[in-house]
């Protein structure tokens, strides 16, 4: 664990960075922390992704698991620790808010066509494949307590049915949008996102609301070679190492659910976790095996040597199981 340790705090800043705060529990005020934290708001590839988020919303959303799209984007820096303390954050944030729909959820701008129930044109909806995502977000940036983001949790909270969150979206489209599955399933994706963001606010993570989103993304594993919910299979491509944490695979689905503490004995967790720690290699180190090409120029968008950010991620996920 040590090598592994010394690999990742002498690797690039954000690496350094979360692996001092979260492996090994340094503080933030920590003068280490602090250094690492300034390197890695000028590494160039951050800086361009914080020029990008000036143009929120983007262009529109027209799929959910576009890597190139600003709102994984955003996700990828609220991950790796960058909040309203920037200010390019903090002027992202205030046009999300400004664009909160009625419903309570916050919007993007999507185009959805007129054979799925959309009007063809660009316009300011949410779908529960992508509100989630931007309520973590804002979450991660420091603004939990802010009532438009209390509002936000309430209404996702609302969604949920007895066996997870459904296929849901804004009601400007009065009901004529629905995903690619049973009405009565649950979605996947819509399940771990808004799972993700409740489990990042401390009145939300141990909610009745968060133990059957749990009990959903445990279920869909457990029947996984008997359904295959909106089409999200659990099999060869979901059990593929994969970063950053963008769509429905398994270290983005255990990254959520180690989050809750009473899901550590839990044994299709168990599973999960024993079919990446399967993946390391003789050093402890891990790689990965499917990558955004959206990312390639990242460390972890290639497959032939091991990834210090998939290697840290993989530790915090069995550090947390401890």
């Amino acid at each position: 664990m040590s090598d592994v340790i010394n690999w990742l705090v002498n690797s690039e800043p954000y690496i350094e960075y979360n692996s001092r705060v979260d492996l090994l529990g340094q503080s933030k005020t920590n003068n280490e922390v602090i250094i690492a934290k300034e390197k890695l708001l000028k590494d160039s590839r951050i800086e361009s992704i914080l020029q990008e988020l000036k143009k929120w919303p983007g262009y529109p959303l027209k799929r959910h698991n576009d890597a190139s799209h600003l709102i994984h984007k955003l996700s990828f820096l609220a991950d790796i620790g960058i909040g309203k303390e920037n200010s390019v954050i903090q002027q992202v944030s205030q046009k999300i808010f400004t664009q909160q729909s009625d419903d309570g959820a916050f919007q993007v701008i999507i185009n959805i066509p007129t054979h799925f129930g959309g009007s063809g044109e660009d316009e300011h909806l949410w779908m529960l494949c992508d509100a989630p995502l931007t309520l973590y977000s804002l979450i991660k940036a420091g603004w939990g307590e802010d009532q438009r983001v209390q509002a936000a949790l309430k209404h996702i909270v609302s969604l949920v049915k007895e066996n997870g969150w459904p296929c849901a979206a804004s009601s400007k489209l009065k009901g004529k949008f629905r995903g690619p599955g049973r009405k009565i399933d649950p979605c996947p994706y819509a399940n771990l996102v808004s799972l993700k963001a409740l489990s990042e606010h401390p009145k939300w993570k141990n909610s009745k609301e968060s133990k059957i989103g749990a009990e959903t993304l445990l279920n869909l594993w457990d029947q996984r070679k008997e359904r295959k919910a909106y089409l999200f299979g659990m099999g060869t491509d979901f059990k593929k190492l994969k970063a950053p944490l963008i769509w429905y695979d398994i270290l983005h689905v255990t990254e959520v659910l180690t989050q809750f503490d009473w899901l550590k004995k839990d044994e299709r967790l168990l599973q999960m976790i024993d079919i990446i720690r399967s993946k390391a290699d003789e050093n402890g180190f891990y790689t990965a095996e499917s990558v955004w090409l959206a990312w390639k120029e990242w460390e972890f968008g290639q497959k032939k040597t091991p990834s210090a950010w998939i290697t840290f991620l993989v530790y915090r996920i069995l550090n947390r199981m401890k």
